[in-house]
């Protein structure tokens, strides 16, 4: 018997196309489940659904989306339904770095430009991936998960960070409040804090910065990719039923050292 068999069940994943999303995407399409990425740039997208249709197990598919912009992510759930029929888990993992500037250098563009995509993005993944579990629900189908990828930077301070580590403690209390208000529906939703992990993001940071954060870590190394997968096909399998509201860091230890 497979513990964690996805077949028959959706998932979304934001900024799938690259970097965790990918790695959580990977994972969930061996376990059987159908994934739809939604994320912004065309080729990157059709790299992901190649990968991913060669992997085998569930389907694939990449719907162009600015999960800042709500019109957006209403077409894409539309998209995603018509496509697979439900959505069982959503992982709201699209987010940007942020616009890397001390408190006193902040713009208001800089800030909302961070706000839109990390804490109004994952709101809006949160608004409509409910609305069809809440109906669902009431059709006698209940349940759900909503994920969102958070960032050990939500309670702990990092240098030129101010506006990226507001905008996760963002969704996390976004995730609270709805892990409170959708329970009756039988809908979880938790937020996981990662830690280092090497993607396009960190690459293009300062290299002195993940060396230093490696040194923090009591691990001492990354995250692995390859540990995503199983992660996010735990979170998306019944069998975290009974774990919603969590805030879990993912960090190798960071937030203790």
């Amino acid at each position: 018997m497979n513990l964690f068999d996805l077949s028959g069940r959706t998932a979304i994943i934001t900024g799938g196309n690259g970097g965790l999303g990918l790695g959580m995407a990977r994972g969930l399409v061996k376990a059987g489940a159908n994934v739809a990425i939604w994320a912004r740039n065309r080729q990157k997208n059709a790299a992901a659904l190649d990968e991913l249709s060669a992997i085998g197990g569930g389907e694939a598919l990449a719907i162009e989306c600015d999960v800042g912009g709500e019109a957006q992510v209403e077409a894409a759930m539309a998209q995603t339904l018509k496509a697979f029929g439900r959505v069982d888990a959503a992982f709201a993992n699209a987010g940007i770095s942020g616009a890397g500037t001390r408190v006193q250098d902040m713009t208001i563009e800089g800030w909302d430009q961070t706000m839109a995509i990390n804490a109004r993005g994952p709101a809006l993944v949160y608004k409509y991936a409910s609305r069809h579990m809440i109906e669902r629900a009431a059709n006698g189908d209940p349940g759900g998960k909503l994920i969102v990828t958070s960032s050990g930077q939500s309670i702990m301070g990092v240098n030129k960070s101010s506006d990226y580590a507001a905008s996760k403690a963002a969704v996390n209390g976004l995730t609270r409040g709805a892990a409170f208000e959708l329970a009756r529906h039988q809908i979880t939703a938790n937020a996981l804090l990662f830690g280092y992990y090497e993607t396009d993001i960190t690459a293009a940071a300062n290299p002195k910065f993940g060396e230093w954060i490696k040194q923090r870590v009591p691990l001492r190394r990354a995250g692995d990719h390859e540990g995503l997968e199983g992660l996010a096909v735990f979170f998306a399998s019944q069998h975290s039923d009974y774990i919603t509201g969590q805030c879990l860091p993912v960090d190798g230890g960071l937030c203790i050292s």
